[in-house]
């Protein structure tokens, strides 16, 4: 299974209807398969709708809007976007019980060939630790195939964010 598929094919599973994305080079491939979903006319096809964002905390703002809405809800970033979504994560979402997937692509670990990514790679699991939001790191694709799913569940019953890192060596399964 390629990795993209798998956390497509696990977004589905888990019934999310709505995704807020801010562009990422790991996850375009995740991105590209929801918007072909989009495209489909056929309303029995578990259909999501997928909204592109410039920002982070913009994303949280438009999945609280969503979530409100009655709608099941994910957030696709990188990690370099957490420390732009802490405010609001802990003054919209821990405040009013805002369920958000976030699958986020772990930057800045093993294989990182950017510098500057390597700060908030290091910093990524102590943020989300001191934000409260638990985190899950499949390794494989059929790994975040059965880790997705229970990570949005968690979130559901949990009220409150709920985050599934995928670094360097996940996103090979693409390759």
């Amino acid at each position: 299974m390629k990795a993209s598929k798998g956390v497509y094919d696990a977004i589905k599973k888990s019934k999310i209807d709505f995704i807020v994305g801010v562009p990422c080079a790991n996850l375009k491939n995740v991105i590209n398969l929801i918007s072909d979903n989009g495209k489909d006319n056929n309303k029995n096809n578990n259909q999501i709708k997928y909204i592109p964002a410039t920002r982070e905390e913009e994303a949280i703002g438009i999945c609280t809007g969503a979530h409100l809405a009655g709608r099941k809800t994910c957030l696709l970033m990188q990690n370099s976007g957490l420390g732009n979504s802490i405010n609001a994560i802990g003054s919209l979402c821990k405040v009013y019980q805002i369920p958000i997937l976030i699958i986020i692509s772990h930057r800045g670990e093993l294989k990182e060939k950017i510098p500057a990514q390597i700060p908030m790679g290091r910093w990524t699991k102590k943020l989300l630790e001191t934000a409260e939001i638990p985190y899950y790191c499949p390794k494989t694709p059929e790994e975040a195939y059965k880790i997705i799913p229970y990570a949005s569940e968690y979130s559901e019953t949990m009220g409150y964010p709920v985050a599934v890192l995928l670094d360097a060596l996940y996103w090979e399964y693409d390759g």
